[in-house]
C-alpha cells in the first residue's frame, strides 16, 4: 500500500494534500508524450510522491513502470497549486489538493511501452494538435509553455 492509501485509512475522505511530480517528455520531432488510463483524460506522465523519495525519483519510477522509458535528465519548469488543482470526485470521496511539480525532459531512452495491466494509452502529439480529451489544466499549461517547449 502507498503513502496516500495509508493516510486515507487514517483520515477517511477528509482533504489530503498530494505532491504530484509530472514530466513533459518531448521527442526529437518536438512532440509531447501524453498518456491516459482507460476512460480518463489525456495528461502528462507523473505520479504520487512516496515517503523517502525525491520528486525526480518519483518521476523516473513512474515513467519507467508505466511507460517503459528511462529518464536521463530533467529540467524544472514550474510548481503549481491552488483551486484549479483541487479534486473532489462527484461521489464525494477522496478529496485532494494537488501540488504539481512540472519538469521537462528531452533526454530519455527506450521505446514507449505502456503498462497493459494498468490499461494505459500513450502517444506523442504535436503541441498545436493536442487531443480534445486533454485535462484542461494540462492543456492550459502547455499552451502557456508552448514557446518554451519549442525552444528545446
Amino acid at each position: 500500500m502507498g503513502y496516500c492509501e495509508d493516510i486515507r485509512e487514517m483520515i477517511g475522505n477528509s482533504p489530503l494534500i498530494v505532491v504530484r511530480p509530472s514530466v513533459a517528455i518531448i521527442n526529437n520531432k518536438g512532440e509531447i508524450l501524453l498518456n491516459r488510463y482507460s476512460g480518463a483524460t489525456w495528461g502528462i506522465p507523473g505520479g504520487i510522491l512516496q515517503l523517502n523519495e525525491s520528486v525526480e525519483e518519483c518521476i523516473k519510477r513512474n515513467v519507467q513502470d508505466d511507460l517503459g522509458l528511462t529518464i536521463n535528465s530533467l529540467q524544472l519548469f514550474g510548481v503549481y497549486s491552488g483551486l484549479e488543482l483541487y479534486m473532489k470526485p462527484e461521489d464525494g470521496e477522496d478529496e485532494y489538493h494537488i501540488v504539481a511539480i512540472g519538469y521537462l525532459c528531452t533526454d530519455y531512452e527506450g521505446e514507449v511501452t505502456p503498462d497493459e495491466n494498468q490499461e494505459i494509452e500513450a502517444e506523442f502529439f504535436k503541441l498545436e494538435q493536442l487531443p480534445e480529451e486533454t485535462a484542461p489544466f494540462i492543456k492550459n499549461k502547455l499552451v502557456e509553455l508552448k514557446g518554451q517547449l519549442e525552444k528545446i
